[in-house]
């Protein structure tokens, strides 16, 4: 098992959610740092029925003096249960791991997880740093960094599984559809806009949809967990911007497998949108295990100029480009030369196939693979 960053105090007193995709690995770090404590896991269907008809049965499973922690895994499949939790963390002041693949069903039962009495934690494929020797970056563009594509001898069975029980298990038995061919045709359309800004009209017409149904099954990815959109940096806009979010998938391996493949798809296309996800997800997960406060937003102009990423919060503006080519070129930093002239403050970076280090100006160039080693001290500003 791979020693993952994420790290919470095994002595701490205060319960939390643990929020991420299914097959990040949220069970197996719990079983590791949290063994002999009270594992109760709702995909387990007796159990399941039981807490869905009954849930104040809850306290039955717990010693009336225990101290340890209670976990209870996939609390989404029976969002009343919190109403017990809840009553449960006042009475009995019992301590709970609450882990989920999915908010969507406590949001829409109107649970307000615990009026702040639990904190919120998220959980991510694994990183660059967490494989450490066993990363390739040729591997991880193709497969993803989820951790069985990592270790299975057959990742494309393993994603294509993986996509097929995410249909089964997370859309289709919880109601969010009632059509799983119009979303598996809308998952492969939506695989096309892979890095780019959604046009949910051209994406309703190509997967023969409702526009209305698209902007519903676009929320379900994100309530899901396994979609993300992108907003556009405006703060203190100086020139026309675009408005438009970005959409990408939350792994790699995910959206290569979902993307059909033809003899005119461009392999350098795909490859580009491969290594942007690749660098979102891994900064979205440091940005949240090491709690560095960055809010992840893109730049466009109305003109066309444009940066991949810009990430702001509290430690400062950072601005970078993903390249998948080898040299850099003057026309390859317009789009950082204009942002830092409305954001003088930023830090500018591209990553990309270079072999080594260069300078352009105030321009960091970074071979992608060095990059990523060093992504955590890029972000500290170290």
């Amino acid at each position: 098992m791979y020693k993952r960053i994420f790290k919470i105090n095994r002595n701490a007193n205060q319960s939390f959610f643990l929020f991420g995709p299914r097959g990040t690995g949220k069970t197996t770090w719990l079983k590791s740092n949290f063994q002999n404590s009270i594992y109760l896991d709702l995909l387990d269907s007796k159990l399941y029925r039981t807490f869905l008809a009954n849930p104040e049965k809850l306290e039955h499973f717990i010693p009336a003096d225990y101290k340890d922690w209670v976990i209870l895994d996939e609390v989404q499949k029976a969002p009343n249960l919190l109403n017990e939790v809840h009553r449960l963390i006042e009475a009995k002041k019992y301590k709970f791991i609450l882990t989920g693949s999915s908010a969507r069903g406590l949001r829409k039962k109107g649970i307000n997880l615990l009026a702040g009495r639990a904190l919120t934690y998220y959980f991510h494929p694994l990183t660059q740093k967490e494989l450490g020797k066993d990363f390739s970056l040729q591997r991880s563009l193709k497969f993803g960094q989820l951790p069985m594509a990592c270790t299975s001898s057959n990742p494309d069975k393993f994603l294509n599984s993986y996509i097929q029980t995410y249909l089964k298990e997370e859309v289709l038995q919880e109601g969010l559809t009632r059509n799983i061919g119009n979303f598996s045709r809308f998952l492969e359309t939506a695989a096309f806009s892979q890095g780019e800004i959604l046009n949910a009209s051209h994406i309703a017409r190509e997967s023969q949809l409702e526009r209305k149904t698209v902007e519903n099954y676009f929320s379900i990815l994100e309530d899901l967990l396994i979609g993300i959109r992108v907003p556009v940096f405006n703060k203190r806009s100086k020139r026309k911007l675009i408005s438009h979010n970005k959409f990408y998938y939350f792994d790699v391996g995910i959206f290569r497998s979902l993307r059909p493949r033809g003899p005119l798809d461009s392999e350098s296309e795909i490859d580009g949108a491969a290594l942007e996800t690749l660098f979102l997800q891994e900064i979205r997960a440091l940005n949240d295990y090491y709690n560095l406060g960055y809010k992840i937003y893109y730049w466009r102009s109305a003109t066309g100029l444009e940066v991949d990423f810009a990430l702001y919060g509290p430690k400062g503006l950072l601005a970078f480009e993903i390249k998948r080519k080898s040299s850099i070129f003057k026309k390859d930093l317009k789009g950082l030369r204009a942002f830092s002239q409305d954001y003088p403050e930023a830090k500018l970076f591209v990553f990309c196939s270079t072999d080594k280090k260069e300078y352009h100006g105030d321009i960091q160039v970074l071979p992608i693979e060095t990059a990523l080693k060093n992504l955590k001290e890029i972000l500290l500003q170290e």
